[in-house]
């Protein structure tokens, strides 16, 4: 009853929205609602942890995708995306475009959570797309999928991380056979399956795209345009480096894990492009501000739609609809490597949330597998790769996604959400082979 329940609210919802139109994050707590009533929680209590979705969500996020926002306008607008762009075509080609930007998304990707690398990147993608001439989709799903996969199977990201924590297993290893495993469902999942794709029109969020194309006197130099768009990543990856070659308590540790946090990085570096890509380039503070104002301007449904996703995963969680699939699940006699990709893929078609679906996954399996002899390592990626498959209505990913590329709910579904599916089959193959040889 209580998954009847979860699949009759996710069908509501999509008949909310595609049917009749209705606003995303109104349908979401209208669902919300309904669905923490049906499952039989407390009205108020619903309401309570409505709120607490919502909150626990844009916490977060609003300062994350607020920061990056500003840093993405500021790239835009300088040109300094247009001379990353221009360097990009040059080195790689317009034919080997798309192995560009797959290549700077596993970069970006691996120290840096999705929602950072997406604010920061997808600018540059528009760029590309617009100045070569190639669809959007074309050139920006194969950079979704690098970051997608590194999300669902690296550490040093959450879900990954705190899944190798509970199974005690070996953090290099889960680095290492999770790159092996990465390279083929990026390159099946981003460029080869985005060549399929003909006759969907993607079309950039406007507060993200500078149709003007600037003279190269115009825009910044080569160094500084990369520097400044890559500091987070920058930031970001030398924290994660130095954590794991300092001991605790080394000053440099203690310091670069503060400019390395992910909200602390990205506000370094916003306060660096208004000097480098703004006041240096002969720009007055009011112009730059009146840029970083519009770039906040452009995300603010977003945010809401984010946040409504998060409402629902909240009332998921709070419900116990992850717990009652576990019990459904635990007399399953499959493999537990296959067994442990399905309660991640339930539960992430259930709840939403890669993270939550990894580490629900993960605790749910840890006794389902304490005498069996399965590799650790191959038990947190086939979990990582459950935890991207179908991505829909209740991921805010989804919404991420559709609303910077202006694409339907239906070309959404059809672009995305194969693609975060193909990730997720081609992760269970890849952890299926490597356990004959491990």
């Amino acid at each position: 009853m209580p998954l009847a329940i979860v699949i009759a609210g996710i069908v509501l919802l999509f008949i909310l929205i595609v049917r009749f139109k209705l606003n995303a994050f109104l349908s979401f707590i209208i669902v919300s609602i309904l669905v923490g009533i049906a499952e039989g929680m407390d009205f108020l209590a619903t309401i309570q942890a409505i709120q607490t979705g919502i909150g626990s969500t844009l916490g977060y996020l609003i300062l994350i995708l607020g920061l990056g926002a500003m840093l993405g306008k500021l790239v835009a607008d300088s040109g300094a995306a247009q001379r990353i762009t221009m360097q990009l075509v040059n080195k790689f080609g317009k034919k080997n475009v798309q192995w560009a930007v797959v290549l700077t998304g596993f970069i970006v990707g691996i120290p840096m959570f999705y929602t950072v690398g997406f604010v920061i990147l997808v600018p540059l993608v528009f760029t590309i797309a617009a100045t070569t001439g190639l669809p959007l989709i074309y050139v920006g799903l194969p950079m979704l999928a690098s970051l997608s996969v590194t999300h669902g199977y690296l550490p040093p990201h959450p879900a990954p991380t705190g899944i190798a924590v509970m199974f005690g297993a070996d953090i290099g290893k889960t680095l290492l056979y999770g790159i092996v495993i990465a390279i083929p469902a990026i390159v099946v999942a981003g460029p080869l399956f985005s060549r399929t794709i003909k006759n969907i029109k993607a079309t950039p969020l406007k507060a993200f795209l500078n149709p003007k194309v600037l003279t190269d006197e115009e825009m910044p130099g080569t160094a500084t345009s990369i520097l400044t768009a890559l500091l987070p990543v920058i930031l970001i990856g030398l924290a994660s480096i130095m954590a794991l070659i300092l001991p605790e308590g080394n000053i440099l540790r203690k310091t670069t894990a503060i400019l390395g946090d992910p909200v602390m990085a990205m506000l370094l570096s916003v306060l660096v492009a208004i000097y480098t890509l703004g006041l240096r380039r002969g720009r007055t503070m009011v112009e730059v501000m009146d840029t970083v104002a519009n770039a906040v301007s452009g995300i603010t449904m977003v945010l809401l739609i984010i946040a409504g996703a998060g409402a629902l995963k909240q009332i998921l969680i709070d419900s116990g609809v992850s717990d009652y699939i576990g019990e459904m699940l635990k007399g399953s006699t499959i493999s537990p490597l296959v067994l442990a990709w399905l309660i991640a893929t339930v539960i992430r078609v259930c709840v939403g949330s890669a993270t939550v679906a990894g580490l629900t996954a993960a605790g749910i399996a840890l006794p389902l597998v304490a005498n069996t002899g399965i590799n650790a390592e191959l038990m947190v990626l086939a979990i990582g790769s459950g935890s991207l498959m179908f991505s829909h209505v209740n991921d805010g990913g989804f919404w991420l996604y559709k609303e910077y590329f202006n694409l339907s709910i239906k070309d959404t579904l059809k672009t995305w959400t194969v693609m975060e599916t193909t990730v997720g089959v081609m992760g269970l193959i890849g952890v299926l082979v490597l356990d004959i040889f491990i």
